[in-house]
C-alpha cells in the first residue's frame, strides 16, 4: 500500500480542509491523476496519485486534516480492470407536465438560465420569470417542480430546499478561507489608520476606444478589451509618481517597491481573493487583459496557488460588476491602499458651459493615514483620473504635444 499524505504548503499552515474527492472509493487511478482538492487558509490545490492502483480513501469530505496525516491509501498490486462501455442513462422527468412544442418558446429561455429540458419548456410555454424560481438541483439548476413551485404560489419565493413559509435554520462549518478573510479583515481594521477619498472619472473616452478596437483587439491578441487594463495601467503610472502609496510599513520602517505588483480582487463562491498581476508598469494592455483572464479562470476554479496571491503592492476591487454605485474598501494588508471601481451610470454632467450626460464613475482610494498623507492620496487618485480620462497618456504617462514642445 502506497500512502498518500496531506502535502507541506506553506510554513505557518498545519491544517487544511478536504473539499471533495475527485476519484470514488475502490476507483482505479492513474498515475498523477487527481484524487482529490484541498483547501488551506490562503488557496485551494490538488493531491495527485502517486502510484497507479485501486483507491482507498481515509478521510471524508469536509474533514480538517493536519499537515503530513495520511489522507489515502493506494493498492498499487491491483489489476487495471478491463475498459468497460459506460452508458449514461438520463434520468426522465414525470410527464405530467406541460411540455412546449414550439421552438421558438422552448429557446426564448435565457442561455444563461440552467434549467432542464421540461423546466424549460414549462418556463417557456407560461412565461414564467427564472428569477422567481428558486433551484433546487445540482450547481443552481432549475429542475421541473422548481417551477410548478412557483406556478402554484405567486408572487411566493422560499429559499434554496424549504418550503413556502419554512423556518428552518442550518449550520455550516466556516471554510479555512473564509476564516482567513474574517481574521485578515479585522486586523487590517484594527491595525490601520484607514481614510477613504473619492472623485470620479468620465469613461467616455474609454469606452469610445474600446467600442472602436474591440473587434481588431481580439483578433490580434485573442482577448477582449476590458476596463481593468485600463486601470491598472493607470494606477501604476500613479504608483510610480506617488511612491507612498505603493509602499508598506514594516515595522519603523517604511519599505518601497520600485515595481507594480497589482492585487485584483475576485470574488468566487468560498470567498474573496486577491491574485496577483506582477509587474504591470513593464506589461502591455494586452499582457495585463490575458493575465487578467488567466488568473479569473483559477479562481473560478479554485486553481489559485499560494504565490498567485501573495506580494502584491497595491490592490484594486471593482465593486461595479455587482452594481455598487460607493462604497469604501478595506485596505489588503500589509498594502496601503486600494482602490475601489463602480458602477458606470449615465449623469448630467456640466461641461464647457452645457449640460450633458455622460458615462461617469465613482472613484473610492482608501489609505493608511499612518504613511499616505491627504496630499498624496488626492493626489494619486486624481493622477488616475486624469489617465483614464485621456488615455492616451497611459502611452509614456504624458500629454504627446506637451513632450513635442517639451514643457
Amino acid at each position: 500500500m502506497i500512502e498518500i499524505k496531506v502535502p507541506t504548503v506553506g510554513e505557518s499552515i498545519t491544517e487544511v480542509t478536504l473539499l471533495k474527492w475527485t476519484k470514488a472509493e475502490g476507483a482505479y487511478v492513474e498515475r498523477d491523476e487527481v484524487i482529490a482538492e484541498l483547501e488551506s487558509e490562503k488557496a485551494t490545490f490538488e493531491v495527485n496519485a502517486e502510484k497507479a492502483g485501486t483507491l482507498f480513501r481515509l478521510a471524508a469530505e469536509g474533514d480538517t486534516i493536519l499537515i503530513g496525516s495520511i489522507l489515502a491509501k493506494i493498492d498499487e498490486t491491483a489489476v487495471k480492470p478491463e475498459a468497460e462501455t459506460v452508458v449514461a442513462v438520463e434520468k426522465k422527468e414525470e410527464k405530467a407536465a406541460p411540455i412546449a412544442t414550439n421552438q421558438a418558446a422552448v429557446t426564448s429561455v435565457p442561455n444563461d438560465i440552467k434549467a432542464s429540458p421540461v423546466a424549460s419548456a414549462i418556463i417557456a410555454d407560461k412565461k414564467v420569470d427564472p428569477a422567481s424560481i428558486t433551484a433546487s438541483g445540482f450547481g443552481g439548476k432549475i429542475m421541473k417542480n422548481d417551477v410548478l413551485d412557483a406556478l402554484n404560489h405567486p408572487g411566493k419565493k422560499a429559499f434554496a430546499g424549504n418550503e413556502i413559509g419554512s423556518r428552518n435554520t442550518r449550520q455550516e462549518k466556516m471554510s479555512n478561507l473564509r476564516k482567513t478573510i474574517s481574521r485578515r479583515l479585522v486586523e487590517s481594521k484594527n491595525t490601520t489608520a484607514i481614510l477613504t477619498t473619492f472623485n470620479e472619472v468620465d469613461m467616455t473616452r474609454i469606452m469610445e476606444i474600446r467600442k472602436q478596437f474591440k473587434d481588431k483587439f481580439k483578433e490580434q491578441h485573442g482577448v477582449n478589451l476590458g476596463f481593468m487594463s485600463f486601470f491598472t495601467k493607470a494606477c501604476a503610472i500613479a504608483l510610480g509618481e506617488w511612491p507612498t502609496v505603493n509602499a508598506y510599513i514594516d515595522g519603523d520602517q517604511v519599505l518601497y517597491h520600485d515595481y507594480a505588483d497589482i492585487s485584483i480582487a475576485v470574488s468566487t463562491p468560498r470567498g474573496l481573493t486577491v491574485p496577483v498581476i506582477r509587474n504591470v508598469e513593464s506589461l502591455s494592455m494586452a499582457e495585463v487583459e490575458k493575465a487578467v483572464v488567466v488568473l479569473a479562470g483559477k479562481a473560478r476554479d479554485s486553481k489559485l496557488t499560494a504565490e498567485d496571491l501573495q506580494g502584491g503592492t497595491f490592490t484594486i476591487t471593482n465593486g461595479g460588476v455587482f452594481g455598487s454605485l460607493m462604497s469604501t474598501p478595506i485596505i489588503n494588508i500589509p498594502q496601503s491602499a486600494i482602490l475601489g471601481m463602480h458602477k458606470i451610470q449615465d449623469r448630467p454632467m456640466a461641461i464647457n458651459g452645457q449640460v450633458l450626460i455622460r458615462p461617469m464613475m465613482y472613484l473610492a482610494l482608501s489609505y493608511d493615514h499612518r504613511i499616505i498623507d491627504g496630499r498624496e492620496s488626492v493626489s494619486f487618485l486624481v493622477r488616475v483620473k486624469e489617465l483614464l480620462e485621456n488615455p492616451e497618456l497611459l502611452l509614456i504617462g504624458k500629454d504627446p504635444v506637451k513632450t513635442l514642445l517639451e514643457l
